[in-house]
This record gives structure tokens, sequence and C-alpha cells, in this order.
């Protein structure tokens, strides 16, 4: 995967009144032929502050938001990998950090609250790329969970659940299957050797599982991405 190249501009924009705060950071680089903004901002959730950092090539297809697991964070292999191959299909990707983590917890919030914290850092992406374009929610482990159960909310066309934990590991009793919705477009990407379990296909939600990989899917992220988004442009194209 090659290296981004240093911005040859950077600019800061002051926010007015909007669910945002702070004064963003915004660069441009380009990333092979695709011209991408980069802008870091915090936004307002009724759990404290998210920190959004937002990728968005010219004339962008569609928008993928992105959440971390438990206790990671947005820079974990398989999130990068596929932020790089989406913005250079021509898709913005934003990738949010849950306030929890940005106070340097480890331990997640309750669920209600990290759905609720993602909800509102999706609606204020939304707000900045415009609602005109289609939105795909997503993440890894927790941050696939967040995204299942808040899809339908935040008026997302499709889902992408990387390392979607299906149960605690060596508790298969304990199936979080039915946060997996299977009218909604997903698509689940798992290890075949990872502790949390390989949910089933059902309905529109279909799996991909990748041999070897366990939970962290470092072993391969490049073809993790090439999945995430052969299958993510094609929604989109629909």
């Amino acid at each position: 995967m090659p290296a981004r190249r240093p911005a040859k501009r950077t600019e800061t924009a002051r926010v007015g009144t909007g669910t945002s705060r702070g004064e963003p950071e915004t660069s441009r680089v380009k990333t092979g032929n695709v011209r991408v903004a980069t802008e870091t901002f915090r936004v307002d959730t009724p759990h404290g502050e998210a920190e959004v950092v937002l990728d968005q090539p010219r004339r962008a297809a569609g928008v993928l938001v992105l959440g971390h697991g438990a206790s990671g964070s947005v820079d974990a292999p398989d999130l990068i990998a596929v932020r790089d191959a989406a913005v250079a299909a021509g898709v913005a990707v934003a990738r949010v950090t849950q306030p929890y983590r940005l106070l340097g917890r480890r331990v997640p919030a309750p669920a209600a609250q990290l759905d609720s914290a993602f909800s509102a850092a999706v609606a204020e992406v939304r707000r900045r790329v415009g609602a005109r374009l289609p939105v795909v929610v997503g993440g890894r482990s927790s941050g696939a969970r967040v995204a299942c159960r808040t899809a339908g909310q935040v008026g997302a066309v499709a889902v992408l659940a990387l390392a979607f934990p299906l149960h605690p590991p060596g508790r298969p009793e304990k199936s979080r299957a039915a946060e997996l919705d299977p009218a909604m477009p997903t698509l689940v990407i798992n290890g075949d050797a990872d502790p949390f379990g390989v949910p089933e296909p059902v309905g529109a939600v279909e799996v991909a599982i990748r041999p070897g990989e366990r939970h962290d899917l470092r072993r391969d992220p490049a073809a993790v991405a090439t999945l995430a988004v052969d299958w993510l442009t094609a929604r989109l194209r629909r």
C-alpha cells in the first residue's frame, strides 16, 4: 500500500453554530489520481465529544462511516486498509472515535450510549458531505455491532461489519446474531480462526470468511479491504 504524500496545503476553518466544536484541521492531499480533503473535528453527542476523521475525495459516490473496536482505535490495520481502498475508489470515509476512548477509557460505554454517540457523529458527517450522498455504516468488532444496531435509525443503505463478534470467546450461547438485520444489506468479514465466532448468512446478510485470520484481521488487511470495497462500490452503484 503506497504511503500517503504530505499535504500540499493545510487550512484551518472555524466552525459555526452546528453540532461540531473546536477548530477542525483540514488538509488536501493527492492519493494516486484521487484528490482527498482530510478533516478532523469534534462532535457534541449526548455522552460527550466524539472525534471524526473525514477523508473526502472530490465527487464522492457515497460515504462510509466506521467505528472502532471496544478498546481499539480508528487506526486499526483493517480500518486503515479499508479507508485507503475506499477513498481510492471515490468513496468518502469517516472514522469515528467514541467519547469514552477520547477520555482514555478502554472499557466501552453501555450499548445505548455507544449507539447514541455514533448516530450523532453520522448526522454531522452527513451535514458536511451533503445529504444526497448514500451512507454506509460499519466498523470492526464493537464498532460493527454499533453500526448494525443503528443502521436503520441513521438512514444507512448498507452495513460493513469487520470481525463481527458473534459471541464472547468460549460462550456460544451468548449469541449476538439478532443484531444482524436480515433486511439490511450487510457484508460481514470474519476470520475462520476468530475466537468470537463467525455468524451465518441470513437474508441480505452476506458473510465472507478469511482463512487463517483471527479477530484482529491483521494477517492480510489489503485482502480484507479488497473484499470490502468491491462489495461497497457495487452497493453504491445500485
